[in-house]
């Protein structure tokens, strides 16, 4: 997740404000950066876009991807946004038919299944758990969906839900507010969450605030207690073997909290800017992002009767925001999405290192989700791109999805076990947006690239004329 937060006392337009606007001519990065200071937290936002061309055979299919890591050419060419293509009729099916038939159950294409709308407010966090998809949004509410279709919900009273983490029975929810709230599903009746409390609990709080070493400076002559956010809390992530829960927030900590008794553990003042990503790893490290523009790592480590965590490396330091975090924790990569658009990588081997840059957004990446050989890109550009890791470590641009009409704030992956031909990997993912809606999509790991896309579909347009030359 990413933070969103309107900054104060600035007389230039800010762009986290300019993203909610219905204006489509957002500013690009360089420009962005201008409207945004080193300390000003709007820029902890969804900063940057990047354009496809729609594809002739199927919707929700841009075939204009940059591929792996090259630099060279521009989507925006063929962008939705440019007038000589802003119509999606112009490059319907409809009206220029492929020979190819992308709807076979049979035909290995990533696509679109469908699309869950409820009119409450922009989607900033999302969440699977068996067959239901949670979703939190600015109004407050936690929206559940089963089958594609809204199943229940349930409404805090704290701040818009920045993130989502779900462990067996319980549910949490990171606040705009700095609050973190602990929900229950009934096993008996799953459409039945209650609240069971807050991390911290009141009674840890309490008994903490009157220690005055357990107070921390946070701004001058502002103090707090160290064991809960001062701030918005924009990123969770969950330890389920240790039994941890990590939060990150835009008070530039994280915190270890033990779910087992609701304890903070922990308090790490872990950067100099709003943490934006905070992900568990491989070999017991952590991963953290920020707006001060580095990815820094952890390490857990026994230090007397407890644990704490120690700074092991700094991975990335650039004057771009860090925007989002994932890890292929079966390949040991660690992916980070920036504000520029751009998405690094780093390999583990005997130690991590840089394996390459994927181009495919003109904005801000916003989220990251990654699943088999696959990992996905969400972006204030609307977009999706879908990267497939190839034997040897390339990552190839295999589509990008689109259809979103707001930028892409959330995203998550599960395996699709519907599919009925074993011998295709298949993936649905779900995306989350500031259009109001989610989106529902399935990946195929056999589907071919773009470019093998093209071959295809004229080798089919051949054999067609072929067939029509000798009838």
């Amino acid at each position: 997740m990413v933070a969103e937060r309107n900054a104060l006392h600035h007389n230039k337009p800010k762009f986290g404000a300019i993203l909610h606007s219905s204006d489509p001519s957002l500013p690009s990065p360089t420009t962005a950066n201008k409207h945004t200071s080193k300390n000003d937290h709007s820029h902890h936002n969804d900063y940057s876009t990047h354009r496809s061309s729609a594809s002739a055979t199927s919707p929700g299919y841009y075939d204009n991807c940059t591929q792996g890591s090259s630099t060279e050419g521009s989507p925006y060419v063929m962008s939705p946004w440019n007038p000589a293509t802003a119509s999606p009729y112009n490059k319907s099916p409809w009206i220029t038919p492929s020979p190819l038939n992308p709807l076979d159950e049979n035909f290995p294409l990533n696509g679109l299944i469908g699309s869950l709308i409820r009119e409450e407010g922009h989607i900033y966090s999302l969440a699977v758990k068996g067959d239901l998809l949670y979703t939190g949004s600015d109004s407050r509410n936690i929206r559940v969906w089963k089958n594609l279709k809204d199943f229940t919900g349930f409404k805090s009273k704290s701040g818009l839900v920045k993130a989502i983490v779900i462990s067996g029975e319980r549910i949490f929810t990171g606040h705009q507010d700095g609050k973190i709230r602990v929900w229950k599903v009934s096993p008996k009746n799953p459409s039945n969450h209650r609240r069971i409390g807050s991390l911290p609990t009141m009674k840890d709080f309490i008994r903490s605030s009157m220690n005055p070493k357990n107070y921390v400076e946070v701004r001058r002559h502002r103090n707090v207690v160290r064991i809960r956010h001062f701030d918005a809390v924009s990123c969770m992530s969950m330890n389920e073997e240790q039994g941890l829960l990590y939060s990150g927030s835009w008070d530039k900590s994280f915190k270890v909290w033990r779910i087992a008794d609701s304890k903070c553990l922990e308090s790490v003042a872990a950067h100099d800017d709003a943490v934006n990503s905070v992900v568990v790893g491989f070999e017991s490290l952590v991963f953290t992002g920020s707006a001060d523009g580095t990815v820094k790592v952890w390490r857990r480590e026994l230090q007397g009767k407890g644990t704490t965590h120690v700074l092991v490396q700094t991975l990335l330091k650039q004057e771009n925001a860090v925007t989002a975090l994932v890890v292929n924790k079966e390949a040991a990569i660690v992916y980070c999405g920036s504000s520029d658009g751009l998405v690094n990588y780093w390999e583990r081997e005997k130690h991590l290192s840089h394996g390459g840059v994927l181009r495919g957004h003109k904005l801000a990446v916003l989220c990251l989700s990654a699943a088999g050989n696959f990992v996905f890109s969400g972006s204030a550009d609307k977009n999706i791109c879908v990267w497939r890791r190839d034997a040897g470590g390339p990552h190839t641009c295999l589509s990008v999805l689109t259809g979103h009409t707001g930028p892409v704030k959330c995203l998550t992956v599960v395996e699709d076990h519907g599919s009925k031909d074993k011998t295709d990997q298949r993936w649905v993912v779900y995306s989350g947006s500031l259009d109001r809606s989610v989106k529902v999509w399935r990946v195929s790991e056999d589907a071919p690239d773009l470019r093998q896309f093209r071959a295809l579909e004229n080798d089919a347009s051949v054999r067609q004329q072929a067939l029509q030359f000798q009838y």
